[in-house]
């Protein structure tokens, strides 16, 4: 079912057993998916101490009702569920500090610590390699050391589904992507999302446009610019726009609702987590990437002893991408999103993950 959260028996053959994996093949940064991990117990040795847990955000921090905010829902889980004590931290606007967060939260005792975003791989590599007793993940980077367990998502899988709602409530059969960063992992967004609509209406337009260059990640935190880009889209013809921008979408919102057209959120069910209800309106569906399941799973993991090195990458098969239903604008078309879901689960359709 699209929207819906993991199914608990699935997740059961993944929680603490996808980092063991790791420690079984010697930390050599082998790879497996959510759905493919061997089933059993984590190890039996829990870490000493009461479970003290830190998180450094991307660009934008908290409150971007997007991916920052998605991650912190697992680590606000942990706190509830497994009675974690939590530590946030946000980079400054360039993320120049990435590293100096990671070391003051290992100075701090704080274990394990999860960086959010593919920006922390070369710093996460780096405090892994100093501080060798302590667990890191990183989210939407590989692991890259004994002690890091890689966080990935098959966005390109959950954003041809977006594709495919975009083209069939199209009526102009015009659409346009807005991506933050022109990085490998927005542009993993980008062609899932043509392929979906192309498989819908193969002679489609497809407007797509990048706020910043790869390396230049204020893309992420720039409305003004995401505004812009969805405002000439929508004057050119689009009347759907899907963007994988962070807190840059709330420009392409608001660029919707000017234009009295419909938009395509990321990451959060951003029609529950933006607040102006002008706004809430526009969104037609979010692409979910369940960065809180990741994060939680991880921490869990560890509080039951497993260890790092591997890395873990959560598909369809578990619900680890999809499309959220919040205000039943998609409730209609179920049927063919959940045909296509099947067909990408069943090895029918491979999306792509490169434009």
């Amino acid at each position: 079912m699209l929207g819906k959260r993991f199914n608990k028996l699935a997740l059961g053959s993944v929680a603490g057993v996808m980092l063991m994996a790791a420690a079984a093949c010697g930390g050599g940064g082998g790879g497996t998916t959510a759905s493919e991990a061997p089933t059993g117990a984590a190890s039996s040795e829990a870490p000493k101490g009461g479970l003290k847990v830190g998180l450094a955000f991307d660009v934008g921090g908290r409150g971007d009702k997007s991916f920052n905010d998605a991650a912190y829902a697992g680590l606000e889980k942990a706190k509830t569920d497994l009675s974690a004590e939590i530590k946030e931290l946000s980079p400054s606007a360039d993320g120049s500090n990435r590293g100096d967060l990671l070391r003051q939260l290992a100075d701090a005792g704080y274990n394990p610590i999860i960086g959010v975003g593919f920006a922390y791989a070369e710093d996460i590599k780096n405090a892994a390699t100093e501080y060798p007793d302590i667990q890191f993940a990183v989210v939407d980077s590989a692991s890259n050391a004994p002690n890091v367990t890689g966080l990935l998502f098959a966005e390109e899988q959950g954003s041809y589904l977006a594709g495919v709602a975009a083209a069939t409530k199209s009526e102009s059969g015009h659409v346009g992507f807005v991506g933050g960063v022109e990085s490998d992992l927005i542009k993993k967004f980008e062609a899932g999302f043509v392929a979906g609509v192309k498989s819908v209406k193969a002679d489609a337009k497809i407007d797509i446009k990048y706020l910043t260059p790869d390396g230049d990640f204020t893309g992420f935190k720039a409305p003004d610019k995401g505004k812009v880009a969805a405002e000439k889209m929508y004057q050119d013809g689009a009347d759907i726009v899907y963007h994988a921008s962070g807190d840059s979408g709330l420009g392409v919102f608001q660029a919707a609702a000017a234009a009295k057209k419909k938009a395509i959120g990321v990451d959060s069910d951003q029609r529950q987590t933006v607040k102006e209800t002008d706004l809430q309106s526009v969104i037609l569906t979010s692409m979910l990437k369940r960065v809180d399941v990741g994060v939680f799973e991880f921490i869990k993991a560890f509080q039951g002893g497993a260890k790092g090195g591997a890395n873990v990458t959560y598909d369809l098969k578990v619900d680890g991408v999809g499309l959220s239903t919040t205000g039943g604008e998609i409730d209609d078309i179920k049927d063919k999103l959940d045909a296509a879901k099947k067909d990408i689960v069943d090895g029918k359709i491979t999306v792509p993950a490169k434009p």
